[in-house]
This record gives C-alpha cells, sequence and structure tokens, in this order.
C-alpha cells in the first residue's frame, strides 16, 4: 500500500461541494494495489471485509482483504468480467464480457447464467448490472467487449445496437428497457428508486429515465455532460459520482450541476463506497485500486423491498 499525497485532490467548483462536506476526508489518495491492465467493478463485500474487482484484459477478478491488505485472485479465467454487485440475497452478481452474459455465484460457488441472450440472440457484451429492491436485475450492453480481443473476443454484434436490459427475478425474462445509447455504461437507481441513471460513454453524458414500478422507463433526459463517464454512484444525500477518464472522480448535485472532482493519477472506470461505515470510496483507474475515506457516506446497502 503506498499513499499519494495531494493538496489538490479535491477540486471545488461550486461552494456546494464545500459545504455538503465533499472537500472533508482524506486529504492523500492510498494505492491499494497497482498491477493490472485495466482495473474495472470494484465491489465491497461487508459480511468479508473484502473488495473485489476485476482486471479485464487479464481474465481475473481479484480481491482485497481490508483486515490484511493483502490481494489475491478472486477467480480466473473470468469471463473477461467488468461490473459486479449484489442480489438482495448478497449473492455476487457479475457481469462477464467475454462470455456475453450476466452471471450469480451462488453461495457453494456455482455460477447461475441470469441472462445471455434477448429475443434469442447473443447479447453484446455485458458491462455494468444494478439490482432493484424488488430483485430484477438491470444491466448495460454496449459493443465494448465484442470490438476487439483485449477486453473480450471479438465477433459481430447480433443484436446490432447497444441498449440496456431487466432480467426480471422470477420468469428470467430479459427485457429492453431503453436504447439509442451509443455505448451505455454505469447504471444506478436514485435513492428512491424512482429514476434510473445510465452513463454513455461514448455520447459523454448521463441520462436519467422514470422508472416505473412496472419495471417500464420513460421521461428520458440527458442529467449532466461527462468526459467519458463510466459508472456512477449515489452517496446518501442525492449526490452523482461519476468514474470519468479525465483523470478524475466527478459530484454531480441533484440539479446535475457539476460541483466538485476528486484529482486522480489515471483515467477512472469505475467507483464503489465501501468500508465499515460505507464512507470509504474504492477506485479502480487504469493499472491500479485506490481508496479515500471520506466525510461522504455511500447509499444504505441495503433497502426495503418492492412489492
Amino acid at each position: 500500500m503506498s499513499g499519494i499525497a495531494d493538496r489538490d485532490l479535491y477540486e471545488v467548483l461550486d461552494e456546494r461541494f464545500r459545504t455538503g462536506r465533499c472537500a472533508n476526508g482524506d486529504m492523500r489518495l492510498e494505492r491499494l494495489y497497482d498491477d493490472c491492465r485495466w482495473a474495472e467493478g470494484p465491489l465491497y463485500l461487508p459480511a468479508w471485509r473484502q473488495l473485489v474487482w476485476s482486471d479485464i484484459p487479464n481474465d481475473r477478478m481479484l480481491r482485497w482483504d481490508e483486515a490484511t491488505g493483502a490481494v489475491s485472485v478472486f477467480r480466473s479465467p473470468a469471463g473477461h468480467s467488468n461490473g459486479n454487485t449484489l442480489d438482495r440475497e448478497g449473492r455476487l452478481i457479475t457481469c462477464e464480457q467475454g462470455n456475453r452474459r450476466v452471471t450469480r455465484t451462488e453461495p457453494d460457488g456455482r455460477i447461475t447464467v441470469i441472462a445471455d441472450r434477448y429475443d434469442g440472440k447473443r447479447l453484446n457484451s455485458p458491462n455494468d448490472a444494478v439490482v432493484r429492491s424488488d430483485g430484477s436485475v438491470w444491466f448495460s450492453d454496449p459493443d465494448f467487449g465484442i470490438t476487439n480481443d483485449y477486453e473480450g473476443h471479438r465477433a459481430p454484434s447480433e443484436i446490432g445496437a447497444c441498449n440496456v436490459y431487466r432480467a426480471d427475478p422470477a420468469t428470467g425474462e430479459v427485457r429492453l428497457v431503453a436504447d439509442g445509447f451509443l455505448g451505455p455504461n454505469g447504471l444506478v437507481f436514485s435513492p428512491d428508486e424512482s429514476e434510473l441513471y445510465v452513463s454513455d460513454t461514448r455520447a459523454g453524458h448521463i441520462r436519467a429515465f422514470k422508472a416505473g414500478d412496472d419495471g417500464t422507463l420513460s421521461a428520458d433526459r440527458v442529467f449532466a455532460t461527462c468526459p467519458r463517464p463510466d459508472n456512477i454512484r449515489f452517496d446518501d444525500e442525492g449526490r452523482l459520482w461519476a468514474a470519468a477518464m479525465d483523470s478524475g472522480v466527478h459530484c454531480y448535485a441533484a440539479d446535475g450541476d457539476l460541483i466538485g472532482r476528486l484529482r486522480v493519477p489515471e483515467p477512472v472506470s469505475n467507483i464503489a463506497f465501501g468500508g465499515p461505515k460505507n464512507n470509504r470510496l474504492f477506485i479502480t483507474a487504469t493499472t491500479s485500486l485506490y481508496s479515500l475515506v471520506m466525510s461522504v457516506t455511500g447509499l444504505p446497502r441495503a433497502r426495503p423491498a418492492r412489492a
């Protein structure tokens, strides 16, 4: 582990970034690991006090232990895994770019396929996923893993488009819920789950949709522009944090204004809140895994089930 001192770690663009305590906390980044090719998909596992993340080109998932600081291989090969999340039962949900599917790891280690096709056609390369409190799995499906062999396997798209889908927890049906993207990437529900936010990396913006109780999306709007946005996360006060390819983590107020940034030495791919108080921000950036303890707290890890 090494520390990266940076008195300019916090870039205040709006006083709301300062008054909201976003510029408080650690004054340096901790580099926890730096031997990846392209680090992605960090996910904190509170029951084990560990973080798992993906090293896509090396086709492996890694594991960092909070108690010891040790890093080990969690899974290899890993289907060129990308984004990871937990379902309501605490099971690992993984987007496997290389295998072109979304999977669930069962308590006994078995792998269950949640989605690998839409309308009889193979998915492109699932990128990121989020589980709604009704148990449904929502995921983005860009073509990043099939355009070349670096992060997957080069192949033609059977669907011919990059979309967002919903997998029904009861029937397993995979439904198209949003299209018209150039490169859909990170996705997250608003704190009350009334909206779904999706970053479009190639378009350079973050879109927001009204999310119906019936699993449909409507009222599409551009929430904010961002230089090649990737993963996105909400804190518990309604601010949206976005990983961006300009070597930073961007913070947006609820109205879409960019109010501040965290400067990171490498292009940032993904972020996740974790730690015992859910106020430690983990950042994957190119070859490295970083973290800092903040005065900002992520959304509660568990939310009441939806009827």
